[in-house]
């Protein structure tokens, strides 16, 4: 069957080996989306085998590639969940969600799942038709051109680059709690330290290897889970018992509506619920170092959306119930901070358990974000829209270490600087995160059904996995986006209520990132513009 991608002008394999791709897949009747015989990941050939995530053996890659089979479908799941720092995007939005919606948070972080769940589905099937660990650049290019791809690429790498100080810095804080040093976490100096110290070694186990890295993330995956589930637990039977110190309320099945608070507080909580659930794709921009790379990280990013579902509304019905709506609304300036409190009321000495969920939450992102920032500027530079030196791959270890310490770099710049500004700067930094994550995946659902167009009529399936789906998961991101552009206009909606030039902070900060972008890509063109007369391409029709 012929190959579902279309010639490339600067094809990903020339840059790797010379081995052809191998197809893979169901026959076309077992398959109801009609994804039969897609173009498999381009595999490396030669080298000893090492050991993988999963204990079984992986090839080691030639120079110049990164090492094939490194991990398999549970690492990559792993990865996938520690990405979004479940326990860190908790504290960070359980508060201000609450002071939106109500008892209704739970609600909105359903709703918030849909158009994650759709996208996910995106992720999942254009990965099928093209295994690189650029992801959205390289799917947006290929459907929807060169230029709309680029500003894609551009989006991941500058989410890495907002939010990996933060992270840390959020990792540093609460492990320092956890552990008693309250005098150090409150030191600005020493709390700044120990973030930049813990992003360059973050960024250390990166380039050290991908099998590492795995093995470190199932680890702090495993803790950060049990620890909220204990807490949860905890929390949920002091409610049924009548012991809670707090204005505790018992669960109804009326929570999970998430238009119980009005259309303005649905809008604003979506988005909140979307930053929560922002970051499951890491496991899809390691396509190229997963065994069974067109299938494996494309079901962990799905899958990674529905654990993540399951801990949200789980955690969201035991905080709510516990705490009540007004101590909850009473503390969402306190963002992360609320946890920390919360901690002491369910738990009392053993306040640290959440603590630890949280720090090693934050820890595990820390390093997981670095990724998605690092692979996809591999993946730029390998197809010239950055330069060469952006590709280099490390011979031994088979991990791009230039563009991983490039994001390294420009992150902790980013956070000295906006930190030195003031914490609301910061965090008004993260606010301005929300657009870049509405845009790029908002780009990646319409590039889902442009490629697969031919394809959308051949029966239902096709239609609403390819198609619909895709479509109505960006619609809703693209509405989303809208709306919080208008709303960030509004210099009293920013954490630092100051206007920028008459704009709030976070929408000043995008409108900058978006501009730089846009001025370094135009002078990357004038450079050099053999990735500018790629064409956009679309999938053949399945016999």
């Amino acid at each position: 069957m012929a190959a579902d991608t279309p010639p490339e002008t600067t094809p990903r394999a020339a840059t790797a080996t010379a081995a052809p791709a191998l197809p893979v897949g169901t026959t076309a009747a077992a398959d109801p989306t009609g994804m039969a015989g897609m173009t498999g990941p381009v595999r490396p050939t030669g080298g000893p085998a090492s050991p993988s995530g999963n204990g079984a053996p992986a090839a080691t890659a030639p120079a110049g590639a990164l090492t094939p089979d490194a991990i398999g479908f549970l690492d990559a799941l792993a990865i996938g969940l520690n990405a979004t720092s479940p326990a860190y995007s908790l504290a960070a939005v359980i508060g201000p969600l609450v002071a939106l919606v109500g008892v209704h948070a739970p609600g909105v972080m359903l709703a918030s799942f849909v158009p994650m769940l759709l996208i996910a589905s995106a992720f999942h099937f254009l990965n099928r038709a093209d295994p690189d660990c650029g992801t959205t650049f390289s799917w947006v290019t290929r459907a929807l051109g060169p230029t709309t791809g680029w500003l894609g690429g551009w989006a991941i790498a500058m989410t890495g680059v907002l939010v990996v100080g933060s992270l840390a810095d959020v990792a540093v804080g609460f492990g320092l709690l956890a552990v008693g040093a309250d005098g150090l976490a409150d030191d600005t100096l020493v709390r700044e330290a120990l973030t930049v110290l813990l992003i360059l070694l973050m960024s250390w186990l990166c380039v050290r290897g991908t099998e590492v890295s795995a093995r470190f993330q199932n680890v702090l995956g495993l803790l950060q889970v049990l620890c909220l589930v204990v807490f949860a637990a905890v929390a949920v039977y002091r409610v049924y018992a009548g012991t809670g110190s707090l204005d505790a309320v018992r669960p109804a099945a009326d929570w999970l509506d998430p238009f119980g608070a009005g259309g303005p507080a649905l809008t604003g909580g979506l988005l909140l619920g979307v930053f929560a659930y922002w970051g499951w794709e890491s496991a899809v921009n390691l396509t190229e170092e997963t065994k069974d790379s067109a299938n494996a990280p494309g079901r962990a990013g799905i899958w990674s959306t529905v654990v993540l579902l399951a801990t949200y509304l789980a955690v969201a019905f035991a905080v709510v119930a516990y705490a009540g709506t007004a101590y909850l609304a009473g503390h969402a300036d306190a963002a992360e901070d609320v946890f920390a409190a919360l901690a002491r009321e369910v738990l009392g000495g053993w306040d640290w358990i959440l603590l630890l969920a949280v720090a090693t939450s934050a820890l595990a992102s820390t390093q997981t974000t670095i990724i998605p920032a690092s692979r996809t500027a591999l993946s730029m530079a390998r197809r010239g829209a950055l330069p060469a030196a952006f590709a280099h791959i490390d011979a031994r270890r088979g991990t791009p270490s230039t563009s991983t310490w490039w994001v390294t770099g420009t992150a902790t710049v980013w956070y000295v600087v906006i930190h030195r500004i003031s914490e609301n700067a910061l965090a008004d930094s993260l606010t301005a995160l929300s657009l870049l994550i509405a845009f790029y995946y908002a780009l990646t659902g319409i590039a889902c059904a442009v490629w697969y167009r031919r394809r959308l009529m051949r029966g239902p399936g096709p239609f609403l996995l390819l198609g619909l789906g895709p479509l109505l998961g960006s619609a809703m991101l693209i509405w989303l986006l809208v709306e919080s552009v208008a709303d960030m206009a509004d210099p009293g909606n920013a954490s630092s209520s100051t206007a920028w030039f008459g704009l709030g902070a976070p929408l000043l900060i995008a409108l900058f990132l978006a501009g730089a972008g846009v001025v370094l890509m135009l002078v990357r063109r004038a450079a050099s513009g053999a990735f500018w007369r790629e064409r956009p391409g679309v999938a053949p029709e399945a016999p």
